[in-house]
């Protein structure tokens, strides 16, 4: 791993729920030491990407992120698609739905909208996505290129007792979503919480993300999955369409099979 992919990597530990993150806690996560660790934090000030507080010497994301941020939301549009898309998702499924994208060798959350109608619902509080333990990571590592796969391999951990680790049995979990089009993990990053997703592609006609429902497992029944799969094709395509993407017919005749 280069010195500038080590540093540009310490912005993946950010979060909605995490905004301010210490050395030290740099340090904890990343397993690196101090000196190491200190010098990508202030490259990373330097351009602007990050900013410390003068008081609690935390670090946050700096302000040169949001003219990033706003060229490529301009240019290259992700949100706006996904934002007209993914409340409607979540009303008519009564669950929580998220849309992923992919940066390099990760995936990130986009966007998400929880359904009021039940007082128990997932809530998403995680940033980065890991490929091998979620749904939207699975969803598109069955149509993504080896490079990925085996990066997504080589950093497989168990978060739970039901997390797949082992690259055989990942590789058949790859192949069944390339054969039903669709990506279902239960309890695999989260106890008691069933993914449901589907890939998305942008203009490259490359996989480029995923759009998914999270539920509680506990109220799933086999109509819920199948009222799921049909709207998460149809928000699949709409999505990947205002990418400058189309579903690849491959992958359109497998969801055509299917009886909603």
């Amino acid at each position: 791993m280069s010195t500038v992919t080590k540093a540009v990597d310490l912005l993946n530990f950010f979060s909605a729920e995490r905004a301010e993150i210490r050395l030290a806690d740099f340090q904890r996560l990343t397993g690196r030491d101090k000196t190491t660790t200190y010098r990508h934090l202030s490259a990373l000030e330097s351009t602007g990407l990050l900013e410390q507080d003068a008081t609690t010497r935390a670090y946050r994301i700096g302000p040169a992120v949001l003219r990033f941020s706003h060229i490529r939301e301009v240019t290259v549009p992700r949100r706006a698609g996904v934002r007209m898309v993914l409340p409607g998702l979540a009303e008519v499924t009564g669950e929580t739905a998220h849309a992923s994208i992919l940066q390099g060798n990760t995936l990130v959350t986009l966007a998400d909208h929880a359904s009021a109608r039940h007082s128990a619902r997932v809530v998403l509080d995680n940033a980065v996505l890991p490929f091998h333990a979620t749904a939207s990571g699975m969803a598109v590592l069955a149509f993504a290129d080896d490079k990925l796969k085996q990066h997504a391999f080589e950093q497989a951990e168990a978060f739970t007792d039901q997390t797949v680790v082992d690259p055989t049995q990942l590789e058949a979990l790859l192949h069944r979503v390339r054969t039903t089009g669709f990506s279902e993990v239960e309890s695999s990053f989260e106890k008691g919480v069933l993914g449901i997703a589907v890939p998305l592609f942008d203009s490259s006609l490359k996989v480029a993300g995923s759009v998914a429902v999270a539920s509680v497992a506990s109220r799933v029944d086999d109509a819920l999955v199948k009222l799921i799969k049909r709207e998460l094709v149809t928000a699949a395509r709409s999505i990947s369409t205002s990418w400058g993407g189309t579903i690849p017919t491959q992958l359109e005749s497998v969801w055509s099979s299917h009886s909603f």
